[in-house]
């Protein structure tokens, strides 16, 4: 297939391009608000509808929905077109949206929190490979600013529109924010963007390889996810759905190298500058799964901060990162990928070294600025490794490398919550033994010390991030956009 050649002489919202580049900073911006908006509701959503011991599957069912998703979605794109697949994500996380505010019980808002993911798994990425579709490699170093923008405004625009809408108004609100930008995004999307994709050949939908990864993947994410919090790491659960997750990935290898067109080519396994984007991406998201999940904590109690101070201690991190995404591009235009990525990764482990030296007698302040020396590591090393998977590809193979990129970060969270979860609860259940309660309400003497384990945790993987940045190629040569 190929695409229409889009006119490139400018950069900026107000160049021809500029109504797809609004479109996709407004469904970023839905993926970027809603991870954030939620969390601060959640008080008011199980006052109004009950279910507390449930409410931590609205993240969960989400992050699983999304990530198992996004590979699908990123295969069918290079099938299809990127047009009806974002529009269908867009037209799938408003139906979610709209669900989700007014859902009557919290089993209820779990189902449509799923539709919702399932939304969000087709625009992260097809949004990221539009961008690499219309812009070339020099040109996304200054579209990265605007991409960075809408994460840095939702880190501080989420949080307040959640207090703002369950302390005065309503938190179903929260969920009713999202239909106004998602229509105009769909509507600009299907005005302004045109690929004029011409079929030279008829595709085979890789039925069997879509089952097993969505499957595998789901069970793999979900034991990853739960295992040590609803049941117990050796239980015969944990282990029946780790080995069932296993066996199915397994075969699902097996299904992929004799598939026609293969949801998720075993190529892109081999390619050196797509194992170290992906495994790059992977320490990413261990790391943001570690901040997110223990900095609050830290904050509220051992510092013994407000919630909403937490929350913004944890934004310092979101902050540094789309400073650093919009320098980025830049950067490498210069020195290279490795090297701009090899400066993000010393960011990240400076980042690190100054959580370990966090103490209770600390400033939340200081905490804050730990993250967002992270965050600017982060924004250096996450950014570059996305443009260099996409620009060693051609059209065709865009959207597989892009999804499988951010399947790459959220099994890296998956994984970050199973390991900082195991490195906490070992050293409180040293502490006090097996009976204890939940890490929110432990005594800020055995909570320290459980999170700072975790932070050694988070070293450790900051570590490995130097390692895997430094396979990345200096110069990839770009492959043709369309």
């Amino acid at each position: 297939m190929t695409t229409e050649r889009i006119d490139r002489a400018s950069v900026g919202l107000r160049s021809e391009r500029g109504p797809i580049l609004l479109a996709v900073m407004l469904s970023v911006g839905l993926v970027a608000i809603d991870a954030t908006i939620l969390a601060t509701a959640v008080p008011s959503v199980v006052e109004d509808l009950g279910g507390f011991t449930q409410f931590p599957w609205l993240f969960s069912i989400y992050l699983l929905a999304q990530a198992v998703s996004v590979p699908i979605y990123g295969k069918l794109a290079d099938q299809r077109g990127r047009k009806p697949l974002m529009l269908f994500g867009i037209l799938l996380f408003v139906l979610g949206s709209v669900l989700c505010g007014f859902a009557w019980s919290m089993p209820a808002l779990i189902a449509f929190r799923l539709i919702q993911g399932l939304g969000a798994g087709a625009i992260q990425p097809i949004a990221m490979t539009i961008v690499g579709d219309i812009y070339s490699v020099a040109e996304r170093a200054k579209v990265q600013g605007y991409i960075a923008s809408v994460w840095g405004i939702a880190s501080f625009v989420g949080p307040t529109l959640g207090g703002v809408f369950s302390d005065y108004i309503s938190w179903r609100w929260i969920f009713f924010v999202n239909v106004p930008l998602g229509l105009v995004a769909g509507v600009v999307f299907y005005r302004r963007f045109q690929e004029n994709i011409v079929q030279t050949t008829r595709h085979q939908i890789d039925y069997a390889g879509t089952i097993l990864l969505a499957v595998g993947g789901s069970l793999l994410l979900l034991g990853l996810l739960e295992g040590g919090v609803i049941w117990s790491w050796d239980s015969v659960t944990s282990i029946a759905i780790l080995a069932v997750a296993v066996v199915l990935l397994v075969v699902f290898g097996f299904v992929e190298r004799r598939a026609a067109e293969p949801i998720l080519p075993l190529w892109v396994l081999s390619q050196r500058v797509l194992n170290s984007a992906n495994s790059s991406a992977l320490l990413v998201g261990v790391l943001m799964i570690g901040l997110s999940t223990y900095v609050p904590l830290y904050a509220q109690g051992v510092l013994g901060t407000s919630a909403l101070v937490a929350g913004f201690a944890l934004a310092a991190m979101t902050l540094g990162w789309p400073i650093a995404a919009s320098l980025a591009g830049r950067i490498y235009l210069r020195i290279g990928f490795r090297w701009t990525m090899f400066i993000g990764s010393v960011f990240v482990v400076l980042g690190s070294a100054l959580l370990l030296t966090v103490r209770p007698s600390s400033s939340v302040a200081y905490l804050a600025f730990a993250c967002f020396v992270i965050g600017i590591g982060l924004g250096f090393s996450a950014s570059p490794g996305v443009v260099a998977a996409q620009s060693s590809v051609v059209w065709t193979s865009r959207g597989v490398v892009t999804g499988a990129n951010m399947f790459a970060r959220s099994v890296g969270s998956a994984v970050g919550v199973a390991i900082f979860g195991a490195v906490a609860n070992a050293m409180v259940a040293s502490r006090l033994g097996d009976n204890h309660d939940d890490l929110e309400k432990l005594p800020s003497s055995v909570l320290a010390p459980a999170i700072h384990d975790v932070y050694y945790g988070a070293a450790a993987a900051a570590v490995l991030l130097v390692v895997a940045v430094l396979f990345m190629p200096n110069r990839v040569t770009e492959m043709p956009r369309g």
